[in-house]
Formats: structure tokens, C-alpha cells, sequence
């Protein structure tokens, strides 16, 4: 069992949109309805939404042995049909309205506004043993690849990160982002943990709703990728009255230094907690964090190893890097390591491939203090004639010098695109980045798009791109 909510008994565990309050004996009583429906050890597939019914699928099926496949409610109907053939679920949980797309599949049970569907498959793949959940991998939520976590997984991070975060019962945090996503679910995992009251809601922070509910059922807390705090600061949050908010986590891609630095100010006038955070979802959820006293000093850092980690750098001939200030490879040791990937059902019986060790495919560099900077994505450079040049990088730069505008870089070597939603600055960027790398500025074409696209965690799917 993952969590034990009996401990928790009469305590809030949900506060949803309308103000209602379910509590802890509430929710370990609809579980064991659920679960009722089900048999154990077989797999389901839970289409998300930030209401208690999502919650109830998921704690239910962790806590007792039955694997969920985190999937987003708004996924493409196409790709749930081929994610269905591809995996061959016993089980789907979804919203009670979304039950009518599959008419053929019996309705088990219906509790919370969801519904318990009956696939015609009957534990078609087995299971590993240890095998507890399935998340897309952020930014392929088409792809049938699906990262295969364990309960030892899950239990070691979320352990970790209510140690750093310092974590008990009278945390209130508000979601902000989809419990598909392996942050989203990490805040979900932490809080049930400590038995926190969690605001659901399906508002985002654009909605004046969104910010009703936060005041009114006095969150404590929320966490964000970068695209949320661009938001937030384009919303004026620095002169919002919160006086409910404690903490500030950032996670899911690297904050502008500069961002950075503005929320570790505001968070150190204002006597709250911000922490950056890094983190895979083939590391479970997270991997570092940044001390929130050190986020000012420290700001542009993605901190130290959590509890139980521990980071190395290496280079090309894969040789550990001491030096500070070296850029070299990634790699993190610790128990939230994943078992590895499924790219189909036969895979779900795969045991642990990684051995606690992943190779995280992000560049970075130490400072002689122990603290980590993200450089970039290995595979995110491009040579230009003859010059190395980091897109995240320029991304940052071009941001940082147009703020008016959005940004996301591309290309192939000898030619970089750069993807802008603002048309009327072509000129003005192929001067700035020919300057600043001095590179002729022929090898900048420059693309007007209405929109920068993202995926339901705020990261650009630079395949739609091109």
C-alpha cells in the first residue's frame, strides 16, 4: 500500500472546485468501491481530468496492486484507439461524459462522476511483479512509449521530496498542472503522503476563477513549468495579495535566469519559499532541488541531488568530469531511477533496466560549491559553420532581448530557423543573433508563426514545428 489514508481518517484530503470537502475516510472508502469492480494485477487506463474522480482512479489502483496508465481526458481520440490496440487495457476509468465513445464496453460501475468501463481484453500482457504506473514521457503523449515506474519508485521520491520540501499536514496546494503529467502527479503523491488537504481545479491560472479558489480555500502553495511563470509574471503576480502562499516549486525545464531571479526576490521580500527543482519522469519525478535559501545567491542553479541522489558529469568518452565550471554530460544514481521504457504490451513484463543509473541526455556544469546549471539538451545543438551553438540557449537569449515576442529554434546544421510569433522583427533578429555569434546572418531564416505549440506541461513540440 502506498498511501494509508486511515491514518489521516477525518482530515480534508480534496477540496474541489465548488468548495465540497471529502476527507481522507472518504476517499479510502470509494477506493475500496472501486476496487471491488476490478481484478488485481490488471492494467487500466486513467483519462486524466483535475477532478476527484481521477484522484479516486489513481489512488485506488496504486494502493492495490492494479496498474494505471496515465493518459490527459483531451488526448487525441485516434491516439487513445491506438494506445488501446497497443497495450490491450482490462480497464478504462474515465469522465462518466466520455463513457458514450465506447459503446461496445460495458459500464461496471459509475461513483464521482466517473465511470468504470470493461475493455473486451483480459490480462493479455503480464505484469512485472513490481510494475506500479505508466506515464507518457513528456512531450510524446501520441507515442505509445511509456515510462514504467515501480512502487519502490515512487515511495523513494516522494519520500525525498517531502524531506527537502519539509512537507505536513497543513499544506493546501492547488494544481495547476495535469495529473498525467509526472510533476502534477509528484505534488499529488507528496501531499496525499503527508495527508495535505489538495485543491483540485480544472481552471488554469488565466481564469479569474483560478485565483477565486486559491484565496478562498486558502492554497498554500503551487507549483509551475517555466510557460506558468512567464504567465505569471505577465499577470502581475509580484503585486497579487496571497497571504495563504508559502512555497513556490519549478520544475519541468530550465527558468530563465532572469525569471529565476525576479520569483527568488519576490519570494525573499515577501517571506515565502521558492524552490527550482529538475527532474524526468525517468526519474520518477524529481532529481535536484535548490535550497530556497540559496535561490538568490544560487538563481539560474538546479540546485544539489535530492536525499538519496547523487549527480556526475561526464564527457565524451564518457570520463567523470571534477573540474568546475565543465560542461559535460548528466548522469544521476538513486532508487527513483525507473525500471526503463514500454513501446508495447509485451514489455510490461521487463524488470529493471536501468539499475538506478540514468543517463540524462542533459548538458551541465558544477560551480565549486557543488550547485548544477542546465546547459542545454545534448541532441539540442547545432554546428554552424563550424560553430557549436545551443539552441535552448539562443532561445533564452532571443527571449531575454524581445520580450515582446515568443520563441523556439530549429534547424539543421549551416542553418538555423527560428520560429517567432511576432513577423515584424525578422530583420531585427538576424542582426542581433549575427552579431552575438558572429556568424553571418544568412544562416538564420526566420518563421512567422501564430503560435508556439505545447504540449499540456508547457513544452514546446518542436516536432509540430516543423
Amino acid at each position: 500500500m502506498m498511501w494509508n489514508f486511515k491514518t489521516f481518517c477525518d482530515n480534508p484530503a480534496i477540496i474541489d472546485e465548488s468548495g465540497s470537502v471529502t476527507t481522507y475516510s472518504g476517499l479510502q472508502s470509494a477506493c475500496d468501491t472501486l476496487v471491488s469492480h476490478m481484478e488485481t494485477r490488471s492494467l487500466i487506463f486513467i483519462l486524466c481530468t483535475n477532478e476527484k474522480g481521477s484522484l479516486l482512479g489513481y489512488t485506488a489502483c496504486v494502493n492495490n496492486k492494479i496498474v494505471p496508465v496515465m493518459l490527459d481526458a483531451t488526448l487525441n481520440e485516434e491516439l487513445l484507439l491506438s494506445l488501446i490496440e497497443c497495450y490491450k487495457p482490462d480497464y478504462i476509468w474515465l469522465p462518466e461524459s466520455m463513457s458514450v465513445r465506447f459503446p461496445d464496453y460495458p459500464v461496471m460501475l459509475t461513483i464521482w462522476g466517473f465511470s468504470l468501463i470493461k475493455t473486451p481484453y483480459n490480462n493479455v500482457y503480464p505484469l512485472n511483479e513490481n510494475l506500479a504506473l505508466l506515464l507518457t514521457t513528456s512531450g510524446s503523449t501520441g507515442s505509445p512509449k511509456l515510462v514504467r515506474q515501480s512502487y519502490n519508485n515512487i515511495k523513494s521520491n516522494t519520500e525525498s521530496i517531502v524531506t527537502y520540501l519539509k512537507l505536513d499536514g497543513t499544506e493546501r496546494p492547488i494544481t495547476t498542472m495535469p495529473m498525467s503529467y509526472t510533476y502534477g502527479l509528484s505534488i499529488i503523491n507528496t501531499h496525499l503522503w503527508v495527508g495535505s488537504p489538495i485543491i483540485l481545479t480544472q481552471k488554469t491560472l488565466m481564469q479569474r476563477e483560478f485565483w477565486q479558489q486559491f484565496k478562498e480555500y486558502g492554497a498554500t502553495s503551487f507549483g509551475g513549468v517555466p510557460y506558468i511563470y512567464e504567465m505569471l509574471e505577465k499577470l502581475r503576480f509580484f503585486r497579487m495579495e496571497l497571504p495563504k502562499l508559502k512555497t513556490m516549486t519549478q520544475a519541468g525545464g530550465k527558468l530563465s535566469p532572469e525569471l529565476h531571479r525576479k520569483f527568488a526576490e519576490y519570494a525573499q521580500a515577501n517571506g515565502k519559499k521558492f524552490f527550482v527543482m529538475y527532474g524526468q519522469t525517468e526519474a520518477t519525478a524529481r532529481m535536484s532541488y535548490l535550497p530556497h535559501e540559496k535561490a538568490l545567491e544560487k538563481y539560474g542553479s538546479m540546485g544539489i541531488a535530492i536525499p538519496g541522489g547523487e549527480f556526475n558529469l561526464i564527457d565524451t568518452d564518457g570520463n567523470t568530469i571534477k573540474t568546475p565550471d565543465t560542461v559535460g554530460e548528466l548522469v544521476y544514481k538513486g532508487v527513483n531511477v525507473t525500471l526503463g521504457y514500454a513501446d508495447s504490451g509485451e514489455d510490461l513484463i521487463k524488470g529493471d533496466e536501468r539499475e538506478g543509473i540514468l543517463v540524462t541526455g542533459d548538458m551541465a556544469k558544477s560551480d565549486k560549491d557543488g550547485y548544477y546549471y542546465i546547459v542545454g539538451r545534448k541532441k539540442r545543438f547545432l554546428k554552424i559553420y563550424g560553430n557549436r551553438v545551443n539552441l535552448d540557449e539562443t532561445e533564452r537569449m532571443l527571449q531575454k532581448h524581445f520580450s515582446e515576442a515568443t520563441f523556439a529554434c530549429g534547424g539543421t546544421d549551416d542553418e538555423m530557423i527560428v520560429y517567432t510569433t511576432t513577423g515584424t522583427l525578422s530583420g531585427s533578429i538576424q542582426a542581433f543573433l549575427s552579431e552575438k555569434m558572429s556568424i553571418n546572418r544568412s544562416a538564420f531564416k526566420i518563421v512567422t508563426v501564430e503560435e508556439i505549440p505545447r504540449n499540456e506541461a508547457g513544452k514546446i513540440l518542436y516536432e509540430k514545428l516543423r
